[in-house]
Order: structure tokens, then C-alpha cells, then sequence
């Protein structure tokens, strides 16, 4: 990497939730950054008033430090190279728009309103889309200029060469051309004197001195519109990286761009449904970027040393769900049980009462057991669902149990069970113990018959004790009482 300093950014638009496909960017352009001991910074892109949405900064911001992503440099810190928000450098815009016009290559443009209405709206959400915008606004005279704009609104639009091929080199699809003739005079500044999307762009990111930007490969289509903005202006462009798209799975099988219909799809829904921010960002990296090894889990840390350019895909990646789910299971593992119980506890309303009363136990059954903290309730509920299940689960070739052999076990261990004074796990599983010692028999022999008769299940999250203690007394007492009597019938 050449001399100069690595400077990254992440511009995002206040629009709402923080879609996975923006953190994604936000990601790889800060392990860039600090690949090569470079500055990441965030700029937000909010010169589309008419979509912003309230709050929308602060979850930004959120989302940020939830992941570790530490911005050097933005409006909630500032820089040397503020403001850091477009809506405040609205007047730095319209100057280097005016500068373009008198070197002829931008124009006033007075087209009817539905007209201009139209174009002002090509921005980041559908960058590919194109209006070819024909008028006759670019040859006027200097005169009619001036009259236009004392009587009427404007906006000023970029006058693309003719006949001219535009190329430009981007670092993971290597030369692009494309000729002028097909590119539309799209806005630059838009009739409220705001700047459009694609123009500030250009701007900021030259005067905050970007040197690498990486965006999703949806703007290849617009970045000769951005090349020829730096060439009439003289400035050096900033090297490009463009990434792979994001898609989701179909129910049919097809795949499109990742959207609601596929599922929780911003950074805020996939937490709210147990997914750990650090099980997150260790997802989305391997979604258009691979780092050359079998390995997968990784740290924050490890994924700074590792991320080069030369690791970004032209391929398109499938978010799938099952993965995301299996890489958080292991973020849940290596949690200790402090940070497992805290993290928890939004989760634990749905669970039987009996269990989340005693969860500080409970949550040690659970936190090897659940992918995701949104699973605790479900592991649990069986407990809650006990009804007249099939009597052959007291059977058990393995064990050597019939229904008979399961029912005499019950009888024997009752009465232990009843007269138990204090109801611990330990005391519980020391009658079990001694009982088998004292018939000759295996242990998993004597406790498969209580723990059927007391959960009704086969797969439990936890064995018979851990099952009994979560019950209680009382209600353990009356399952194993109901398991005879039916058993004996």
C-alpha cells in the first residue's frame, strides 16, 4: 500500500433500521482501514430530507459501537474535516456545482417540475436506474439563463461528454468501460438546493481526502458519472471496491436481494432475535469476502490482520440463516456464565414460571443447548405442555426397561422422593445412586423412569435430577404419582 494514509468511510443514509448489506460495507471498510493502519470514518448522507427518518442517526451510531466498529472520525465526534453530515455543507455543494457549470460541464436546467421531480429522486436506492434525461436546457444563452432563473426553480445537471469512453480501474473487477452516449445528464444539485446523492458523494469524499471506497457492486453503474466529475474537477478519484450483493433465499428455491420476505434482514431484528453482535460480524464478513483458509470463527482482531482487497468475491452470497444460526451458537459457548445469564434475561418471559424462578440454574442447562437466546423459551416449554404422553417411553432397550421394570423403579423410588427434605439436584441423584447400588443395577436404568415420568419427553435439557429440581416437590411428586397409576392400569 502506497505511502498515503488509508482513509475508509462509511456514509449512510438516516433512513431507518441498518440493513445488513449497509453493515456489511461498514465492516469491510473498516477492517480496510485498519488492515493498513488507516482511518475510518463516518459521514452520514442525509440530504434526501424527505426520507429521513427520526432517530434514525442515533441507531446508526448504536449499531457501531455494538459491533466494535470505532469511527476515527463523524458528527458525533468531529475531525478535521467536518461537518460530517451533508445537510450541514449544503453551501459547499452548490459552490463546486456553480464551478462545474462555468466549465461547461454542468448546466441549469428548468424543465417542467414532474420533470425534475423525477431524476432528483435517482439516489442509493436505485442506483442502477437510469432517466435519460433529454432538453434543451444546456443550450441556452447566457441571457435566457439568467431570466430562467429569476422566474423559476431549478435544478443543475451534469452535461456528459459525447462519443467518449469512460474507464476506470476498480480492485476487484479490473477495468470497466463505458460509453458516455448511454449515461443520462443526471442532477447535481436538486431544485431545494440540496445536492443529490451521487454528487455530495464526489465532494465529500475528495475533500475528506477518502482514499479507498468500498460500496456494494449495484454502483458500478453510476461510478463513470462519478469519474467524470473528478476529471473535470482535476482531482485524483479514490480507488474503488466493489462487493457482491447480498441475496435471500426463496421458498421456491430461487434467490434474490436480501429482503423482509426472507427474514429479520437489519442488524437491530437479527439481535432482538438472540443473535450476538460478534456472531454477526463474523457472518457477514465471510458474505463476499474469504480469507483463504478453512478457518471460520473469528475475532474482530484477527479479521484486522487478515482483510485485503484481493479477498473480496465477484459472486453474489446467500445469507442463510441455519449458518448465522450455528456461529452464534458457538459466540453463546464461549460467553461466560455472568454475560450468558445478563444477555439472557430478555428473553426468559416466555418460560414456565417454575423455571424462570430458579432460571440462575436453569441457565446453566440452557447456554450449551440454544443457537440462539431467542430458543431459550422453547426448550423449556415442554414442561409446561405435560399431558398423557405414550407409555412406551418407559420402554428402553438399551437399559433393559419395560413398562413393567419402569413402573416397579417408580414404586421403589417414591417413597425416597417423598420424604426428601431438602430438593437439590445432588440429593436427588444420590437416591437415584444408592438405589442402583443397592439392586445391582446401571444408573441410567434408574433414572430414565422418573425423568419420563416427571417431563413426558424423551430429549430432555438435562438429566433427571436437573428435571425434578426445575418442577419442584410438588409438582414432580404429582407427575410420578399419575406415571403409576397409569402404568399400573
Amino acid at each position: 500500500m502506497e505511502n498515503k494514509t488509508v482513509r475508509t468511510r462509511f456514509a449512510p443514509s438516516p433512513t431507518g433500521y441498518m440493513h445488513v448489506g449497509n453493515l456489511r460495507t461498514a465492516l469491510f471498510a473498516y477492517l480496510f482501514a485498519k488492515h493498513y493502519n488507516g482511518k475510518f470514518i463516518l459521514r452520514i448522507e442525509d440530504t434526501d430530507q424527505k426520507r429521513y427518518v427520526e432517530g434514525a442517526t442515533d441507531i446508526i451510531y448504536e449499531t457501531l459501537k455494538q459491533t466494535g466498529l470505532k469511527h476515527d472520525e463523524g458528527p458525533d465526534i468531529g475531525g478535521n474535516y467536518g461537518p460530517y453530515k451533508q445537510s450541514e455543507r449544503k453551501e459547499i455543494y452548490l459552490k463546486y456545482a456553480k464551478q462545474l457549470v462555468e466549465s461547461g460541464d454542468a448546466y441549469y436546467c428548468f424543465c417542467k417540475k414532474d420533470v425534475i421531480d423525477n431524476s432528483e429522486n435517482d439516489e442509493e436506492a436505485n442506483t442502477e436506474q437510469t432517466y435519460g434525461h433529454h432538453c434543451n436546457c444546456s443550450q441556452l444563452s447566457k441571457q435566457e439563463i439568467e431570466e430562467n432563473l429569476k422566474n423559476g426553480s431549478y435544478v443543475i445537471r451534469q452535461k456528459m461528454p459525447k462519443d467518449k469512453i469512460v474507464t476506470f480501474h476498480d480492485e476487484v473487477y479490473g477495468d470497466v468501460s463505458v460509453d458516455s452516449n448511454t449515461l443520462d445528464d443526471q442532477v447535481l444539485i436538486k431544485s431545494d438546493g440540496m445536492p443529490t446523492y451521487n454528487f455530495a458523494n464526489v465532494i465529500d469524499d475528495h475533500l475528506m481526502e477518502i482514499t479507498h471506497i468500498i460500496r456494494g457492486k449495484e454502483y458500478i453503474s453510476s461510478t463513470p458519472k462519478y469519474q467524470l466529475l473528478y476529471e473535470a474537477f482535476g482531482w485524483e478519484p479514490p480507488k474503488t471496491m466493489h462487493v457482491p450483493v447480498i441475496m435471500g433465499q426463496n421458498a421456491d428455491g430461487s434467490v434474490s436481494k436480501l429482503s423482509k420476505r426472507h427474514g429479520a434482514v437489519s442488524f437491530a431484528n437479527l439481535v432482538e432475535q438472540g443473535y450476538l453482535p460478534q456472531a454477526i460480524i463474523n457472518y457477514i464478513v465471510l458474505l463476499g469476502w474469504s480469507p483463504k483458509q478453512e478457518q471460520e470463527i473469528y475475532s474482530l482482531q484477527e479479521l484486522i490482520s487478515l482483510f485485503t482487497a484481493d479477498g473480496i468475491l465477484k459472486t453474489d452470497a446467500i445469507f442463510d440463516y441455519k449458518k448465522l444460526a450455528w456461529m452464534n451458537s458457538h459466540y453463546i459457548k464461549e460467553l461466560s456464565h455472568d454475560d450468558f445469564l445478563k444477555l439472557s434475561q430478555n428473553f426468559i418471559e416466555g418460560l414456565p414460571n417454575f423455571v424462570k424462578e430458579k432460571w440462575d440454574y436453569a441457565s446453566t442447562l440452557a447456554q450449551s443447548r440454544v443457537d440462539t437466546f431467542a430458543d431459550i423459551p422453547n426448550l423449556f416449554s415442554f414442561l409446561d405442555n405435560y399431558c398423557d404422553f405414550d407409555l412406551s417411553l418407559f420402554e428402553n432397550k438399551k437399559n433393559k426397561l419395560t413398562q413393567e421394570i419402569s413402573l416397579q423403579v417408580l414404586k421403589d423410588l417414591y417413597p425416597s422422593f417423598q420424604s426428601l427434605q431438602e430438593w437439590t439436584v445432588e440429593n436427588l441423584n444420590k437416591i437415584a445412586t444408592d438405589y442402583a447400588e443397592s439392586k445391582g443395577l446401571k444408573l441410567g436404568a434408574v433414572m430414565w423412569p422418573p425423568r419420563i415420568a416427571s417431563t413426558g419427553n424423551v430429549v430432555t435439557p438435562g438429566g433427571m435430577g436437573e428435571m425434578m429440581y426445575l418442577l419442584g416437590k410438588d409438582e414432580t411428586l404429582n407427575r410420578l404419582n399419575k406415571s403409576i397409576d397409569r402404568l399400573s392400569k
